[in-house]
């Protein structure tokens, strides 16, 4: 295995990465972005860079034997970690794919009212603007202070045409837990079409596809230490028939996604998926203990804000702000020792106050102020105590 400190000095030509590279990487806390690939996977994924370089859909050799060998094996451990059927995996680029083909894809009919929130991914707030440019009609559920959809609001909500409930399981900014095995039984008592976006919530929380009542459930592998560029929608065996493709080509994937399978990627989601099988529950009840004693040291911060409650929450996750802070200028000074991000978005040179942070009652000036945390699996209380001292030293600094 390559030291990370050699891959951080291979990038110091990289602006703003000179300073950085002569100490090595900073900690990492923002495991809701993407996650480190775990040297398990990686070691899964190499023979598939070399030898074993065939195309999954070759089906007269053994070179498209061994690969679709290895494509089926990853199906069937994508599977487990849901608890869903190796059928019933489509593989995607990601789970913004799987978004896109849940939603857009979903068949309903003349029932085209889609009930969702306002803070969901980007992905699927897109989705859903489209899907209204389509001729739909969209409805934005919101939240409360912890960032929690209520049950009886869904209800509320239903009309008779609505023909799709969509809902992220994890928020990716404040990491709260949704009901959505209370929002699965009201989609099942008026058959409607229910879509988990779980690619914040896979391998952090225990899921299982028939508790859920979930028709179609997204998953990125590069959220559970796998690959980037490959993720999977779970798609029920009764709901199989009440989904279209937006893609078109050769009919890989059953007919939902066509295109040649990434043997590699998919190997090394495979294997991310039963590593995180594996993990639970002991792997977040750890990672919750370090959160835990990050904030107790974070504590001494006057003014300090947690974003959202602690109850419902993913276990490595924290958003915290404080008065007068501006994120964008505390994560520069924290560059050489923490990697953490902030709670906006950035576009266009230009930062705009995070709509989820908005969504749960924060100014524009507090989203703004906003630090969103993520720790992970190989996450030490060393650098715990480190970023907790560093982030302290930081915040009293006067600017």
């Amino acid at each position: 295995m390559i030291d990370s400190r050699i891959l951080w000095s291979l990038a110091g030509d990289i602006d703003g990465v000179d300073d950085v590279a002569r100490s090595g990487p900073p900690a990492y806390f923002d495991h809701h972005a993407t996650t480190p690939v775990d040297p398990r996977v990686r070691e899964a994924m190499l023979p598939f860079l070399g030898a074993f370089f065939g195309n999954a859909g070759s089906a007269e050799h053994p070179y498209g034997w061994r690969a679709q060998s290895a494509v089926e094996g990853a199906r069937r451990d994508v599977a487990a970690l849901v608890g869903a059927r190796p059928a019933d995996v489509v593989f995607t680029s990601g789970a913004t794919e799987a978004n896109n083909l849940a939603l857009l894809g979903a068949q309903t009919g003349a029932r085209r009212h889609l009930i969702t929130t306002s803070i969901e991914h980007a992905s699927v707030l897109a989705c859903a603007a489209e899907y209204a440019r389509r001729g739909g009609t969209v409805t934005y559920l919101p939240v409360d202070g912890d960032g929690l959809v209520h049950p009886d609001e869904v209800a509320a909500a239903i009309r008779p045409d609505t023909g799709l409930i969509s809902m992220a399981f994890a928020n990716h900014e404040i990491g709260a837990i949704q009901p959505i095995q209370e929002i699965g039984v009201l989609a099942k008592r008026h058959d409607i079409l229910l879509h988990v976006d779980a690619a914040q919530a896979a391998g952090r929380i225990p899921i299982s596809r028939a508790g859920l009542q979930a028709d179609f459930i997204s998953l990125s592998a590069h959220k559970i230490y796998g690959p980037q560029g490959v993720g999977a929608l779970i798609v029920a065996r009764d709901s199989r028939d009440r989904l279209a493709p937006i893609l078109f080509g050769a009919g890989q994937e059953r007919g939902l996604r066509p295109g040649t399978l990434p043997v590699p990627l998919i190997v090394g989601f495979g294997m991310a998926a039963a590593l995180a099988l594996r993990a639970l529950p002991e792997e977040p009840q750890r990672i919750a203990a370090l959160r835990e004693l990050l904030l107790e040291r974070l504590r001494v911060i006057p003014g300090l804000r947690i974003h959202g409650g602690l109850t419902h929450r993913l276990a490595g996750n924290l958003n915290l702000g404080w008065p007068r802070l501006v994120a964008r200028d505390l994560i520069y000074l924290l560059r050489n020792d923490v990697a953490i991000s902030s709670g906006s978005a950035c576009g266009s040179g230009a930062l705009h106050p995070s709509p989820v942070l908005q969504a749960i009652g924060l100014t524009d000036a507090q989203a703004l102020g906003a630090l969103r945390i993520g720790l992970g699996r190989f996450t030490t209380r060393q650098e715990v105590v480190g970023a907790a001292r560093a982030i302290i030293r930081a915040a009293e600094s006067p600017g």
